[in-house]
């Protein structure tokens, strides 16, 4: 009837919809209700939020983090919100394969699809992938605690050689230095086959461990990383250089990954805090 005021008489439109006029004209002196005004404040926080978790979080995973930030609101009206203000997940892709797999015998496989440890550095996973850019292809490694899913080593190179797993390697190494017996799982990829891959593990006595071939479920934790990155980050940006792509790629896993982004897995906690936690406790 407002947006029509123009056209019709107040009275004809209140007779025709088969309401009073003091109806609609109490209507238009109140003010927006509590409901509305509670939904206005936090649909500026939800799209705020929504942007800072690179538009990852579903409605769920979204209400947990406005929790955890001491936002009191509701489940469904987070939903609510969120799907009043058109914000969605982004959308899923597929992505390729960084190598080839050889030809050697490989390592047994110790984990069999058993994705828990009951403390860090009990198990860790590894796997290499690809990052497109305008100056060619950039190849991340990394390998991830399967305790807390933490990153703790990466490397970046642009060839997928043996320095690249090497490298992470040592990054977590010096991180984190484990005990003797850690198990370190990895696909059959020839750099995780490599002499001196497999000299850097006896030298710190690590064990070494490996999926079967073409069964992409053995290493589904360092492959559910690889997703998350994909889609959170690599499949919306046009990286102009690998240096470019090295500085996104670096904040991604040490600042949002390790420490923003909330794990179904560890009951909606960051790594950082459900290391924090289990060392506490």
């Amino acid at each position: 009837m407002k947006a029509h005021q123009g056209q019709h008489a107040v009275a004809a439109m209140c007779r025709v919809l088969g309401v009073q006029r003091s109806g609609y004209y109490a209507w238009r002196a109140r003010g927006p209700s509590s409901r509305m005004r509670r939904d206005h404040a936090l649909t500026a926080i939800v799209r705020r939020m929504h942007t800072e978790t690179k538009q990852a979080y579903g409605a769920v995973k979204l209400w947990r983090a406005l929790n955890a930030q001491g936002v009191v609101c509701g489940k469904h009206q987070v939903a609510r919100v969120r799907r009043a203000a058109g914000l969605t997940t982004r959308r899923t892709r597929h992505y390729r394969r960084a190598y080839a797999t050889n030809h050697y015998a490989p390592a047994p496989n110790l984990l069999r699809q058993s994705f828990t440890a009951d403390r860090p550095d009990r198990v860790w996973v590894s796997d290499i992938s690809l990052i497109p850019t305008r100056a060619g292809w950039l190849y991340l490694c990394v390998y991830l605690d399967l305790y807390a899913r933490r990153v703790v080593g990466w490397s970046m190179r642009a060839k997928p050689d043996q320095q690249l797993v090497c490298d992470a390697m040592a990054m977590a190494l010096e991180r984190r230095r484990p005990g003797r017996g850690l198990i370190v799982h990895t696909d059959q990829g020839q750099q995780y086959n490599s002499a001196r891959y497999k000299t850097l593990l006896a030298a710190h006595g690590l064990v070494q461990s490996m999926s079967r071939k073409g069964n992409c479920w053995d290493n589904a934790v360092a492959e559910s990383f690889f997703s998350t990155l994909k889609n959170d980050l690599v499949h919306h940006e046009n990286f102009a250089s690998r240096e470019q792509a090295k500085a996104a790629l670096f904040e991604f896993i040490e600042v949002f990954y390790n420490r923003q982004r909330l794990h179904q897995t560890l009951g909606y906690q960051t790594p950082v805090d459900y290391e924090r936690i289990s060392v506490v406790a």
